[in-house]
């Protein structure tokens, strides 16, 4: 046991040398392993960020379990465990991706929204969901308000509000209107806190936000509108409130709160905050290229 344990180091320390000798014979070689190294660690990292927040972390540990018994196994000769366990591997792995599909389709779609891709012309897809995904909100808003329904929609953008979602129930659904408006039925499980909307997707639902309790708020506000304030001021998230009294939309933002919001009112402001400020570099980068790719073609035909 313990000379097939020998031999197997010794067979990778050689590689090993082999290696490094090939390397020291070829800088070149040695500028690809090193690109290689860091692209393969940034992958590694973003996987076991993406994993430890959803379940495949404890499908990681299992599987890691797995191998480790398996190379025991092999080192101990224990024929009957590792022919079982090898065995079996290939369709444990068919069975591990379609059992986790669904995780692994939100990782492709969080590659779609990294920054890296506005380059492709994949951003301007983002832009367009993210617009699509305010009519929504503004519809569900406006429906609250026709049943005097109270409700409070918190919209993450750039800084970054888990710890709030992580104190709600998980929901990870599309941005529908009859989907937030059934979340703050009265007398429903998930009808109290906020909802939370972040990448474009429904978050979590019951979620508690941190209530603002500046004296230069008016007594009379509520708490529902005293979290959309509070919430707001911890960060740049854009929150709306629907009184359960009057019915009228408020609108929290930077710690101000815009009170009595018609509902052309909420879409013009949404569409300020989350499309006009966040894609306007790339937006007037798009056009520069355009004017100088333009003025470039006036240019040759003027020689011409």
């Amino acid at each position: 046991m313990f000379e097939n344990l020998k031999l197997s180091f010794s067979g990778i320390w050689n590689s090993f040398l082999s290696y490094m000798t090939e390397l020291s014979q070829s800088p070149f070689r040695l500028l690809t392993l090193l690109l290689d190294l860091v692209i393969v660690a940034y992958i590694l990292y973003k996987f076991i960020v993406y994993a430890k927040k959803s379940r495949v972390w404890q499908l990681l540990k299992g599987i890691l379990f797995i191998l480790i018994i398996t190379a025991i196994s092999e080192v101990l000769q224990l024929k009957i465990l590792n022919f079982l366990l090898t065995f079996f591997m290939p369709y444990g792995v068919i069975a591990l991706i379609v059992i986790f599909a669904p995780e692994l389709r939100r990782m492709l779609e969080q590659l779609g929204t990294n920054k890296i891709t506005k380059y492709f012309g994949i951003y301007k897809d983002i832009e367009v969901k993210t617009k699509e995904d305010i009519y929504k909100i503004v519809i569900a808003s406006t429906e609250l308000t026709k049943t005097k329904t109270g409700g409070l929609i918190v919209i993450e953008r750039d800084i970054n509000i888990s710890d709030i979602i992580e104190s709600g129930v998980k929901i990870d659904s599309e941005v529908s209107p009859q989907l937030i408006v059934n979340l703050f039925t009265p007398n429903t499980p998930l009808h109290d806190g906020a909802v939370i909307i972040s990448n474009n997707k429904i978050a979590a639902a019951a979620c508690i936000l941190p209530l603002a309790d500046d004296k230069e708020i008016a007594k009379e506000i509520g708490t529902r509108h005293r979290a959309g304030i509070g919430i707001s001021k911890e960060s740049d998230a854009i929150a709306i409130i629907v009184s359960e009294e009057t019915g009228k939309i408020s609108v929290a933002i930077d710690g101000n709160l815009i009170a009595d919001v018609k509902e052309e009112a909420l879409k013009n402001i949404l569409i300020k905050y989350m499309i006009n400020k966040r894609f306007a570099v790339e937006r007037n980068r798009r056009v520069k290229k355009l004017k100088i790719k333009k003025e470039n073609k006036q240019k040759q035909n003027e020689e011409h």
